[in-house]
């Protein structure tokens, strides 16, 4: 029985020496792998932490440099907010150059420079790595625009496909469609854009309302060329 024990135990020695010999025979070829390996590692999560917190410095610093302009243009300081936005557009983070440029437009339009506005707008609007909702939201600021300055034909050339039924923003895109047939006088087709808005189940109720007055007046002005 105590030779059995003692084999047991010189066995047990042998593996282990074994497992041993075999983990220094490992790590003399393949050590200065793992090593690098695990300092990658470490280097990675490192690396990962420091953009994250670069980028919400970034971020950060951007969008208080976006408040200051939004600031300066409340204040009437058109000077410092053109210049606080132009900066922007050329090194702000995410989406701020974006941001800019858009509010750049609106004040624009606000100092009375309608057809920049226009222009500038539309042209962020062909930008397709902006989000769709994004793109149709500039198009119709546009087209609002264009009721005013432009004509119904380059109404249509910004929202008319924004205006079909499966269309999210539609009920907005045929409001600004009925107005500027309205506006040129083709009262029929003013007539058809805001009856769509009447008959669709899902048109807010502003816009139903607002359509409905509208139909009123028509009907009232008897001045549809189609009966």
């Amino acid at each position: 029985m105590t030779m059995m024990n003692d084999n047991d135990s010189f066995i047990r020695e042998v593996n282990e020496e074994l497992r041993s010999e075999q983990m220094k025979t490992i790590w003399k070829r393949f050590g200065p792998f793992i090593i690098g390996l695990a300092v990658l590692i470490v280097l990675g999560v490192a690396g990962s932490s420091a953009y994250q917190w670069w980028q919400a410095s970034q971020s950060s610093a951007s969008g208080d440099r976006f408040l200051s302009a939004l600031q300066d243009a409340d204040q009437k300081r058109k000077d410092e907010a053109n210049k606080g936005l132009e900066g922007l557009t050329k090194d702000g983070f995410g989406s701020y150059p974006m941001l800019a440029r858009v509010r750049l437009a609106t004040l624009k339009a606000q100092n009375g420079d309608v057809a920049s506005a226009i222009t500038d707008l539309s042209t962020i609007a062909k930008d397709q790595s902006l989000p769709a909702a994004v793109r149709n939201t500039l198009r119709l600021r546009a087209a609002w625009l264009l009721v005013d300055t432009g004509n119904y034909e380059q109404v249509a050339a910004e929202v008319e496909e924004l205006a079909v039924p499966s269309a999210a923003m539609r009920h907005s895109a045929r409001e600004v469609l009925g107005l500027a047939a309205w506006k040129a006088g083709d009262y029929a087709k003013a007539r058809d854009w805001y009856q769509l808005i009447v008959d669709d189940t899902e048109a807010p109720n502003g816009a139903v309302q607002r359509a409905r007055t509208v139909l009123a007046l028509i009907t009232a002005s008897g001045k549809l060329s189609n009966g």
